[in-house]
């Protein structure tokens, strides 16, 4: 445990590395710009990483939760420990995030923890990783096209449209059948079946903000395309 431990202040010491490299290169733009950046890049690698887990590496989460930790498990796990870590303490120094982001990231801590220490049920995080963060390269996409100011597109809708059915296809349904394999298999162990709910029952807290998201962007893409007729309208009206 030791070894893990200090493994995960490495990783924490190289995540922190990184932001600081970037705020140097990119002194031209913002802190937040600049971890949005590591959190992205760790979104993608923990995306790769657990599908080679869950697809090549072995064992299907599904069918086997609660078996032993591999040594590919713990190192992806190790190395997201340290992310969470250093994206906590990011989010809450410059208070950029509400409490439920900031309970998501505590329970990621806790979860990574409790596998680690127990040194089983690590196929079932890596599942919930890869779950967790399926979706992150594309919140980020739409931060930075906010940004940019190039959100009011086609590309910023298409964006926003993949996220959605992808939240609701890993988050409520892939999530939700994992969860159900979890609770009825005897091999998990009592916290990590705890751990498995709180995890879930976030996801239907997003779920809420998000379906709210989508009902305020299906009124004002309506609005617009009301907007574009008159236009159209108006146009033919003056040249009849």
């Amino acid at each position: 445990m030791e070894v893990i431990v200090a493994s995960a202040f490495l990783c924490l010491c190289g995540w922190t590395a990184l932001y600081v490299a970037l705020c140097r290169v990119n002194m031209s733009r913002s802190y937040e710009w600049n971890c949005r950046l590591v959190t992205l890049l760790h979104g993608i690698l923990a995306i790769c990483l657990t599908t080679y887990i869950g697809y090549v590496d072995g064992p299907w989460p599904f069918d086997h939760p609660g078996t032993l930790n591999t040594p590919l498990q713990i190192s992806v796990l190790v190395c997201s420990l340290g992310y969470f870590m250093f994206d906590m303490a990011w989010c809450v120094y410059f208070r950029t995030e509400g409490p439920v982001m900031l309970a998501h990231h505590t329970m990621s801590i806790l979860g990574i923890l409790l596998t680690l220490w127990l040194g089983e049920s690590g196929i079932e995080s890596c599942a919930v990783l890869f779950g967790s963060e399926i979706t992150n390269p594309l919140l980020q996409m739409r931060w930075f096209l906010k940004q940019t100011g190039q959100y009011e597109t086609t590309l910023g809708d298409f964006v926003d449209l993949l996220f959605v059915l992808l939240f609701v296809l890993m988050r409520i349904f892939v999530g939700g059948t994992m969860l159900y394999c979890e609770l009825i298999s005897p091999r998990p162990r009592f916290f990590i079946k705890c751990g498995g709910v709180a995890m879930y029952a976030l996801s239907w807290i997003f779920m809420v903000d998000i379906v709210r998201f989508a009902k305020r962007k299906s009124k004002n893409w309506q609005r617009q395309q009301t907007e574009q007729k008159l236009a159209v309208n108006g146009i033919n009206e003056k040249y009849d």
